[in-house]
């Protein structure tokens, strides 16, 4: 038997690492395959896209993604080319002799990998023979009218084929690695599995099916993950088959992963195996980062929100915009599992402190949240062109007045004002005022909803009656749907939005990891999340003090709803005190943290899962010392110096197109000090660069 080659944990802060320096990247292959490539469905599609170009940077050539092939999809996003590898290509040639059409060419995001995309509806005659098939080996059959499931299979049992046509080329290597995403890919693994494939197989599940259909069902599900009847509870909502294809995936992959931890101890319970590793999910900090300017953007996305707001509150602006901060929720419309419902009521509450404290803040919170609309609201239109009408009026009086200054000036006289403006500009004035009177509260909603007499948020809000008065300090908008630049009423991109609100509020019930707090993180903008997120869990243990960094982390775990609003409602309540220098430095916080976010750090997990894949699989050609996935010990952010999130206000207040102040020089903040201390403390524990020329990429060969 040929000598293993050893895969150590030696290196540095645990990371896995090949001690054999002579085994080339070129020995392997790596697969991942999930619905969502080239495909965007959910979160799912976020985590493969913007891990992309790390993986591409470590693999070359070598790496490939293996998705469904939907023309509306592919003709924005994908590059047609011929393989270069030739085994993929007969293999690709092979099953397009037997009627499957394959698709080959590079996905056009960062990194550029490779692609091979399947066309499941030109397999779609094979069904009834897979589905035969899958009973045969795992005794999971799959109901005719399970749309997605049927396509589940179709996808899996082209991936299995292509993985057989492939593997039989090869002899001794290169060996495999095929990485599977959820359940609607796992079929193609338990294929894999039961014909024997040499591949090593990673199984990464996101979220396990029972548990996202048992929380939004408003159930303790976390205080009684271990009373649950497992099958009888599937059984009731018609998922059993969908519920044995994700267990059974589980089970068969030589290596299981989850993103959280959070969601490992669901996964341990719902579908009876431990995760080996815990993968992190990551971002590529470089599409957001905007060097130093993140403040100054800021300010601008501020500002065309701001006119929006002057629109939709037309003949209601009766509150100081200057002293206005901008909430937001965004995601799928879950009402429960996202913490739409326990925000609510926290607005009802801080609402009524706002009022109570008869403070001079107002807080303007949005909804995005899509739900089925048939158009704008015509309220809502209405009123962006009512303040496109006075923005027109103002320029046009501007313009006059401007010209009688300017000719007085000439002559060496001061102007008259009781005289510079005639009757007619007066008039036309008067009636730009008459046309900002409302005679209806300014809407909840920017669109005419379907169903609104069910819809969940607008039955709250009913419920709760913020309906927008002049008394109220909160204000709502639903918008229910996503945002777009070329958007009539908001015509802002996500990440525009994102950057010009205040806070985003995010008190996810149920949420695996949580992208949208990691993507405020990213843009220095605070967030709420929750421990029962998985990126609530990983911010406590990177972060001594979480808030001071503007990450509030609500317990929803350890404390009943009740409790868990009331510091909800606290935390909104204490940012709404902080002043606009406090706002300055706690986003400068936030924004550092984007550097434990970076796939360049959370990529170890993933490359520690192959790493296992492969000593599992091929025993006798690698070997891994026994140890614990890799640790974060020594990657913590400190308590800062000045906490609370700020140091004590100071009463100076910026000028007004600057968002920058004057320190005081007894002040205990210092940005550069505290940035530096950061920095030492969260080290990229490895970096992809480019290599000197002549020399290939080591698998597994990191830098410090």
């Amino acid at each position: 038997m040929p000598l293993a080659r050893s895969l150590s944990m030696t290196s540095l802060n645990g990371l896995p690492q090949w001690e054999d320096e002579d085994l080339p990247v070129e020995d392997l292959l790596l697969f991942e395959i999930s619905w969502e490539v080239a495909n965007k469905v959910g979160g799912i599609y976020t985590v493969i896209q913007t891990k992309a170009k790390t993986t591409a940077d470590e693999w070359g050539e070598n790496y490939f993604l293996i998705g469904p092939y939907f023309e509306q999809n592919v003709k924005t996003q994908v590059e047609f080319c011929e393989p270069p590898n030739p085994a993929v290509k007969k293999a690709m040639d092979t099953m397009k002799s037997q009627g499957c059409q394959v698709f080959f060419g590079r996905w056009l995001i960062e990194g550029s990998p490779y692609v091979l995309l399947f066309d499941i509806g030109s397999a779609a005659w094979n069904l009834d023979k897979w589905k035969g098939e899958f009973w045969e080996v795992s005794n999971i059959g799959i109901p005719f009218h399970d749309r997605e499931a049927n396509d589940a299979v179709i996808f899996g049992s082209l991936t299995a084929w292509f993985l057989k046509e492939l593997s039989c080329q090869f002899d001794d290597k290169p060996n495999i690695i095929a990485h599977f995403h959820e359940w609607q890919a796992g079929v193609g693994l338990i294929l894999s599995r039961s014909q024997k494939l040499p591949v090593a197989t990673i199984f990464t599940t996101h979220a396990t099916l029972l548990g996202r259909y048992l929380c939004a069902a408003s159930i303790d599900f976390y205080n009684n993950l271990d009373q649950f009847d497992i099958d009888k509870e599937a059984g009731e909502r018609q998922i059993y088959h969908r519920y044995c294809m994700e267990r059974a995936s589980v089970h068969c992959a030589h290596v299981f992963t989850t993103v959280s931890q959070i969601t490992a101890t669901e996964a341990e319970h719902m579908l009876k195996r431990s995760p080996d590793v815990v993968t992190p999910n990551g971002l590529n900090i470089k599409k957001f980062s905007a060097m130093h300017e993140f403040q100054n953007l800021h300010s601008m996305y501020k500002a065309r929100i701001q006119e929006f707001i002057r629109g939709h509150f037309y003949g209601h602006l009766d509150f100081n915009l200057e002293k206005t901060l901008f909430f937001f929720i965004a995601g799928r419309y879950e009402f429960s599992n996202k913490g739409a419902d326990m925000f609510l009521e926290a607005l009802s509450r801080l609402n009524f402190l706002l009022r109570v404290h008869k403070t001079d803040v107002t807080v303007i919170v949005f909804f995005i949240m899509p739900a089925k609309t048939n158009n704008f609201n015509v309220e809502t239109l209405k009123g962006q062109a009512v303040r496109k009408q006075l923005w027109d009026t103002a320029q046009s009086v501007k313009e006059k007045f401007g010209k009688k200054l300017y000719n007085a000036l000439l002559k060496g006289e001061i102007p008259d004002l009781n005289k510079i403006l005639d009757r007619d500009d007066i008039t036309i004035m008067k009636r730009a005022i008459f046309s900002t009177q409302r005679h209806s509260l300014p809407p909840v909603t920017t669109h005419n909803m379907i169903d609104d007499c069910n819809d969940p948020i607008l039955n709250t809000i009913r419920r709760i009656g913020l309906f927008n008065n002049r008394t109220d300090r909160v204000k709502v908008i639903l918008h229910p749907e996503f945002l777009s630049s070329t958007s009539p009423l908001l015509p802002l991109d996500y990440e525009e939005f994102v950057r010009g609100c205040h806070l985003g509020v995010f008190p996810s019930y149920y949420e695996p990891w949580g992208y949208t707090p990691a993507e405020c993180t990213v843009m220095g903008i605070p967030s709420v999340t929750t421990n029962l997120s998985g990126f609530g869990c990983f911010m406590q243990e990177h972060v001594a003090d979480p808030a001071a960094y503007g990450i509030y982390i609500v317990d929803r775990r350890f404390r009943s709803p009740d409790e868990s609003c009331n510091q909800l409602t606290q935390f909104l309540y204490g940012f709404c005190q902080q002043n606009r220098r406090q706002r300055i430095i706690q986003r400068n916080r936030t924004e550092r943290l984007s550097d434990l976010l970076d796939w360049r750090y959370l990529g170890r997990y993933y490359m520690h899962a192959r790493h296992l894949a492969l000593s599992r699989t091929f025993p006798d050609k690698f070997e891994m010392e026994p140890s614990a996935p890799p640790k974060t010990e020594g990657f913590r952010f400190p308590r800062p110096s000045s906490v609370p999130p700020s140091p004590s206000a100071s009463q100076h207040s910026s000028p007004h197109h600057s968002e920058a102040e004057d320190e005081d020089e007894d002040e205990r903040y210092d940005e550069d000090e505290e940035a530096e201390r950061d920095r030492q403390n969260i080290k990229s524990p490895f970096s992809i660069g480019p290599l000197p020329q002549g020399k290939k990429k080591q698998h597994g060969e990191y830098r410090n």
